[in-house]
């Protein structure tokens, strides 16, 4: 089965589909989790529109410029493209967690854009993350599901959040998380637990 026209998939950049680089700001530091290729590609192949939604806090910070994050996006985006995983748009938040911001996460404001400029039905997308930040960002836009991977600092969180995590799904990492997905929203994939 494929997925409807307007479902999509909302994810993080570090942590869940990469290896958290502190303040990651060159390509060469990418570190592509082996379950992402996997994942990704079945999302794609189900009819997912895909999206990536991060913080990067390092360019508020003076750490890196926005050019330093567009080169890190672009090296992604071109290596999974190769696999046949292609985005529709990313959006990034650069302003440090203090700083007034347009879409930092848990601000649903990206996922309210894709929804406005890509025809998205939020009630039938899901985001996938490795913190509680990514989760509530799916909560407060009124996704789905908000999927926890253990990847990054997902297995931290898992511990830690207890009940809040209540509403999440959890899982090892993001072919597992495409699995629920495919499941959940009658694509084909695993029964959800």
């Amino acid at each position: 089965m494929i997925a409807k026209m307007n479902q999509a998939v909302f994810l993080d950049r570090d942590g869940t589909m990469i290896a958290d680089v502190n303040y990651l700001s060159r390509p060469e530091e990418i570190e592509i989790f082996p379950a992402t290729r996997t994942g990704l590609k079945r999302l794609c192949q189900a009819g997912f529109k895909l999206f990536i939604v991060s913080n990067q806090s390092g360019v508020g910070r003076g750490y890196f410029t926005m050019a330093d994050v567009d080169k890190v996006n672009g090296a992604l985006c071109d290596d999974l493209l190769r696999d046949g995983i292609r985005f529709e748009k990313i959006y990034i938040a650069p302003e440090k967690p203090e700083d007034p911001s347009y879409g930092r996460k848990p601000s649903p404001q990206f996922l309210f854009d894709a929804r406005d400029e890509f025809g998205v039905d939020l009630s039938e997308s899901f985001i996938i993350g490795d913190k509680l930040i990514d989760l509530e960002c799916g909560w407060n836009a009124g996704v789905k599901k908000s999927i926890l991977v253990r990847t990054g600092y997902g297995a931290e969180v898992e511990r830690a959040s207890g009940q809040r995590l209540a509403d999440a799904m959890i899982v090892d990492d993001l072919d597992k998380a495409a699995g629920l997905i495919l499941g959940v929203s009658g694509t084909g994939g695993e029964t959800p637990p």
